[in-house]
């Protein structure tokens, strides 16, 4: 029987290795919409004809994951949502003790689950154990009181990926809304692997351009202009003198990817919009 409470929600993009084992953890027992924004046709036939819990949306251009994900809730009729990356795996019983939790802490607007991120090796040691309020979490699974969002809205679309959840969990706490993590909920996230390896190198140049735009916009929205400008010239001025660097020695994809560090700034700075995009066929 499908849980009515709560749906998932997978904003992916050429993530066919990694998005199998993410839907297989979490079962056929609740609601599951994919927004695909490689628009690919052959995997929403796939999915949908596996798993009649799942429907596949395919985007007409790359969304990114902040407009994807909005798009992914919009379609969203149940309770609760789990924003939840394709190479995200939830363990057994995770959402059984999110249940738990909300059926005696029902105002929250978010709750994270426990950090399982492998590269970060965080030892149980080192977090409170149980419910306990946070200011933000990470965005790799988060799920969702969705009343909690009526008028303030989820997530900023100006943001094509990277601080679009802080953003989020800092208009929440700015509206006194409640964000937990829990320790009872584990998911396991494998961190940057959600795409398939033929287009890694085309997808970090992508990443060190939208972490770069995503930093000054975020800090000019939040701290003003001068500000972020002071935060990033750093960063900035790093990036040119790498690209003059790389380009010497004659390292071309190093050249690049610092090339796109120093365009990602300099168009956040310039105020336009987060226009770059992997270029793959």
């Amino acid at each position: 029987m499908i849980n009515k409470d709560i749906t998932a929600v997978i904003t992916s993009f050429r993530s066919e290795n990694k998005i199998l084992n993410c839907i297989k953890s979490l079962g056929q027992d609740i609601k599951i919409i994919v927004v695909e924004n490689s628009n690919d046709k052959k995997l929403k036939d796939k999915l949908e004809n596996e798993y009649s819990n799942l429907r596949c949306i395919l985007s007409d251009k790359n969304l990114g994951y902040a407009k994807g994900n909005n798009l992914g809730l919009s379609m969203v009729k149940t309770k609760y949502a789990l924003i939840i990356n394709p190479d995200a795996e939830v363990q057994k019983e995770a959402l059984d003790n999110f249940f738990s939790t909300v059926k005696v802490n029902p105002n929250f607007a978010i709750i994270g689950p426990y950090i399982q991120e492998t590269k970060n090796n965080i030892s149980s040691k080192e977090v409170k154990k149980g419910l306990y309020p946070v200011k933000n979490v990470k965005g790799f699974a988060m799920f969702l009181n969705l009343k909690q969002f009526e008028e303030l809205g989820f997530f900023d679309e100006n943001f094509f990926i990277y601080f679009e959840e802080i953003d989020l969990c800092k208009r929440l706490i700015k509206n006194d809304k409640k964000i937990f993590l829990d320790t009872n909920i584990k998911i396991n996230h494998s961190g940057g692997t959600s795409h398939e390896e033929s287009i890694n190198y085309e997808m970090e140049k992508s990443r060190n351009w939208h972490w770069m735009w995503s930093t000054f916009y975020f800090n000019k929205k939040h701290y003003g202009y001068i500000i972020a400008l002071i935060k990033i010239l750093p960063k900035f001025l790093s990036a040119i003198l790498k690209t003059i660097f790389y380009k010497i020695v004659s390292n071309n994809q190093k050249k690049d990817i610092y090339y796109c560090r120093f365009e990602g700034i300099l168009n956040s700075i310039l105020m336009r919009k987060s226009w770059y995009r992997p270029k793959i066929n």
